[in-house]
């Protein structure tokens, strides 16, 4: 096509009418074919860098054709995690809702850092983190930031926690920076998720100051362990993250007897929640959560069990002067306005405006239906690990008490050892996996490898547990039989 004329009105000559029309169409080919499609991606990375590295074209091309192009291209690189039968990690679906908000967030094009520049978006964001406090029953002054995922949300928490800790000691972090200034510990748990370490690292308090503490078998921190640890950083910054259902088994600490020993000894309590914090929406799961209101502060995702577009996690911190002190600028170029401004809570500045797919979301649901879909996933989860663990060859290590669970498949072969039941495992679940009717993850839990079942999805019913567990049953007596061919 010719090159773009500037001032040229684009909208009036249906340009963007054409391109968005072609795109709707894949989207709703792509939509309507996913429970046909294999679960997993089948295309090879060759494939895929084949199909996709070309040289850049010197001149424009059409819209349409892009958009044509990319569709082809990219065929058999996707995972369909937006189905009932993706278990592979805590990865939920979209909503159509949140899918139609997201695509018209992507239209309006709106620069969510301020309310200036984006009003609708600002006070979008307002509603959304009150909602979001009600679900959660944290405390009703407590400041939010929407980032991109839980790893974002660490860094917003552990930010405000950093300037809390070191200003109580007289060091200001902000201004000073860490060099030179007292030490910042962070104790938490073996189970932790590696995305709390990433955050450490990248505030540069240094993973040396992570001090990981033993869990007993229920996968929980006990108080006296957590005592102990405090005692021998007396008078020094710490702070203590606890798991809101940790990525194995879905563990929760006991905040009721944790926190309480935490604040004691003048310790930030963070909570990690990337999943679990949604427990607290349930009536049916809420008691796992007991006390954790009383933390300080809390990190989730909202493309997890909100099922909503990626790009959408969620910080949320009691102490608001201590977040936007971590977060906040200004400059005189800004204009500022009466309304919460985004900006000082989160470490984005131009960004798009996460809270319309949120806002969406949340209203198609509804408090009742927030709680529903958590106490089916639940059940799905339950019912899954259980069908598949009664199938010969197989063994639950895990049954759900909430979305997650763990299976192994010990190696039929006589004589086998700790290592070939291992390696049978990860050979059933690669199986499974390439036979394109269900997707799951491995994971190494106390040393052995599992399959990890994790349910978040909406659409996630009776029907594609029934398809999963024949797909493993399929892939076992495959295996069986080759061992008694070998024999």
């Amino acid at each position: 096509m010719a090159d773009y004329d500037p001032g040229h009105d684009y909208a009036a000559t249906g340009l963007f009418d054409a391109v968005l029309e072609r795109a709707h169409a894949h989207a709703r080919a792509h939509l309507r074919s996913r429970n046909d499609q294999p679960i997993g991606a089948p295309a090879t990375l060759a494939a895929l860098r084949k199909a996709l590295f070309r040289p850049l074209n010197a001149a424009p091309l059409a819209p349409g054709v892009v958009i044509d192009e990319l569709v082809r291209d990219v065929a058999g690189g996707l995972h369909s995690m937006n189905t009932g039968r993706f278990y592979g990690w805590v990865n939920g679906g979209t909503l159509p809702a949140s899918l139609a908000a997201d695509w018209l967030t992507a239209v309006w094009d709106q620069n969510a850092a301020m309310a200036t520049v984006s009003p609708a978006a600002a006070v979008v964001e307002e509603v959304v983190g009150g909602w979001l406090r009600e679900l959660f029953h944290l405390p009703r002054g407590s400041s939010f930031a929407l980032v991109t995922g839980t790893q974002m949300a660490h860094l917003t928490c552990l930010a405000a926690a950093r300037h809390r800790q070191l200003a109580h000691l007289g060091w200001d972090v902000e201004a000073r920076g860490l060099n030179g200034g007292p030490p910042v510990r962070v104790l938490t748990s073996s189970e932790r998720h590696g995305s709390l370490d990433r955050a450490v690292r990248m505030l540069g308090i240094g993973r040396d100051n992570i001090i990981a503490l033993p869990c007993d078998a229920e996968g929980r921190l006990a108080p006296e362990v957590l005592a102990d640890a405090l005692a021998r950083h007396r008078g020094e910054a710490v702070i203590v993250s606890l798991q809101a259902g940790d990525l194995n088994i879905g563990a929760f600490d006991d905040f009721a007897a944790l926190v309480p020993v935490a604040h004691a000894a003048g310790a930030w309590v963070h909570v990690d929640g990337a999943f679990g914090l949604w427990a607290a929406a349930s009536p049916t799961h809420r008691a796992k959560t007991a006390a954790m209101e009383t933390a300080d502060s809390w990190s989730t995702d909202g493309h997890k069990w909100l099922n909503t577009p990626y790009d959408s996690g969620i910080a949320m911190v009691a102490d608001a002067q201590a977040h936007r002190a971590a977060m906040s600028y200004r400059a005189s170029y800004m204009i500022e306005s009466d309304a919460r401004e985004p900006m000082d809570y989160g470490p984005d500045w131009s960004r798009r405006a996460r809270g319309f797919a949120l806002y969406a979301a949340l209203r198609e649901l509804g408090r009742d239906g927030v709680a529903e879909l958590i106490d089916r996933c639940c059940a799905m989860a339950r019912d899954l690990v259980g069908g598949i663990g009664a199938l010969p060859g197989a063994e639950v290590v895990w049954l759900p008490t909430l979305n997650q669970g763990l299976l192994r498949f010990p190696d039929p072969a006589p004589g086998a050892s700790e290592a070939d039941h291992d390696a049978h495992t990860d050979r059933v679940i690669a199986r499974v996996n390439a036979g394109g009717e269900a997707f799951f993850g491995g994971t190494t839990w106390r040393g052995r490898r599992c399959m990890r079942v994790s349910v978040c999805g909406w659409q996630t019913g009776p029907a594609d547990v029934a398809r999963a567990i024949e797909a493993v049953r399929r892939q076992l007596q495959g295996a069986t039989d080759g061992v008694r061919a070998d024999a």
